[in-house]
């Protein structure tokens, strides 16, 4: 009687093939005795191919015997037959598993704490306070309280922060930091006059508070008072914190240096790929050994970081493409290198004037060309912020 392909499947069935005259006597007292075959095939060369339970298969031996038929095994099918594939690839399985289990192990480290919004409260201050609560790499995820407790514990620590948010994300805890505001204090302003930082030609005066002592196109040298902060005469007096605002001409001497070749770089197309597997901080060479054979180049990187069920994990891989360069030289006409010696050197200038300065006139006092450059003696007019403070001592303080 043929059993149900499922059933058979589950308990597990033999294919098997008959050799002999008596495979058709085999056959009627299988059938005569009860046992079960399916799929009977008759085959040339008086050879018969059926299907079996697995657990009537030793019960064939005295029906062989008798019928003078050999039986060979074609196949075995069914779950016991897969079960015992499994059992005999217990290493495969267990590296398998062993494998799962490191990703879960891993994936439950603390591999990375980052810090952010902090200005003027210190980074080591916040992360010793992450310290103290547990907070720190290699430590397990599950051992951590909840981030609300967290974010409290820091805040506690750190009374400059207003607040404190901290997040898990994988194995990346990130601290976010909002500084409280503190009111500056209003800046103690004693008694003062307006001098002269440099000798300069003034072009412009103006006195917010205090009496003006020069006019525009006057002459003035370092130390001269520009702006009094004595009110009245020699008798009557009031002291004041002068303010306001003077411009003046300063005159600098720039020697400028300036090559008549270019250098720039360009790309030989040239390059060697190397690969990386990375863990953690570091990461282990796995192609492109070997010497490059070429001296200058520049190295694009790229890194991937695997990611398990929503969290990112502490392995990945990295890939490096190192490319070629080459140092090429190309002359510059004398007009452009003289022009791009003095735009160097007017934002010198400038740069160092501050920004309300500007150029009012240059004139080139000496120029040459020798050695593969152009040398250049340039006289600058800028005008630019020419007052700073002095205190006024008052006598009997």
């Amino acid at each position: 009687m043929r059993q149900s392909m499922f059933i058979a499947r589950l308990r597990g069935y033999v294919r098997l093939e008959l050799r002999g005259r008596g495979g058709e006597a085999m056959i009627n007292e299988m059938l005569a005795t009860g046992l079960s075959a399916w799929d009977i095939q008759p085959m040339q060369d008086e050879r018969l191919r059926l299907c079996v339970p697995v657990g009537e298969f030793f019960e064939l031996k005295p029906l062989l015997k008798r019928t003078g038929c050999r039986m060979h095994v074609l196949e075995r099918r069914g779950l016991p037959f897969f079960l015992d594939k499994l059992g005999r690839r217990k290493l495969f399985f267990a590296g398998g598993a062993g494998f799962l289990l490191g990703m879960f192990l891993l994936s439950s480290l603390v591999w990375q704490v980052s810090v952010e919004g902090n200005e003027r409260i210190a980074q080591a201050d916040v992360m010793r306070a992450a310290e103290q609560l547990g907070i720190h790499r290699f430590q397990w995820k599950f051992k951590l309280p909840q981030t609300e407790e967290l974010a409290h514990g820091i805040q506690a620590a750190l009374p400059q922060a207003a607040w404190v948010g901290v997040e898990v994300r994988g194995t990346h805890v990130h601290i976010k930091v909002v500084e409280a505001t503190i009111p500056q204090k209003p800046e103690l302003m004693n008694p003062r006059n307006l001098v002269a930082s440099k000798n300069a030609l003034v072009t412009e005066i103006m006195a917010e508070k205090g009496r003006p002592l020069v006019q525009p196109n006057a002459y003035v040298r370092k130390g001269d008072v520009l702006i009094s902060g004595k009110i009245g005469d020699e008798e009557n007096y009031q002291v004041v914190v002068a303010s306001g605002k003077v411009k003046g001409i300063v005159w600098y001497t720039s020697q400028i240096e300036v090559p008549l070749t270019q250098t720039f770089k360009t790309y030989t197309g040239e390059s060697k790929e190397r690969s990386y597997l990375v863990f953690g901080s570091r990461a282990l060479q796995v192609t492109g050994y070997g010497k490059l054979a070429f001296e200058q180049h520049e190295t694009l990187t790229e890194r991937k970081t695997l990611s398990w069920l929503g969290y990112t994990l502490p392995v990945g891989w990295m890939h490096e493409k190192l490319m070629e360069v080459r140092q090429v030289e190309q002359p510059v006409e004398l007009a452009q290198a003289r022009q791009s010696g003095l735009e160097q050197a007017r934002s010198r200038l400038l740069a160092a004037a501050g920004p309300e300065s500007r150029i009012a006139g240059e004139k080139i006092l000496h120029e040459k060309s020798e050695n593969g450059k152009v040398y250049m003696k340039v006289h600058f007019e800028v005008e630019e912020t020419i007052s700073e403070e002095q205190p006024i001592v008052v006598q009997g303080e």
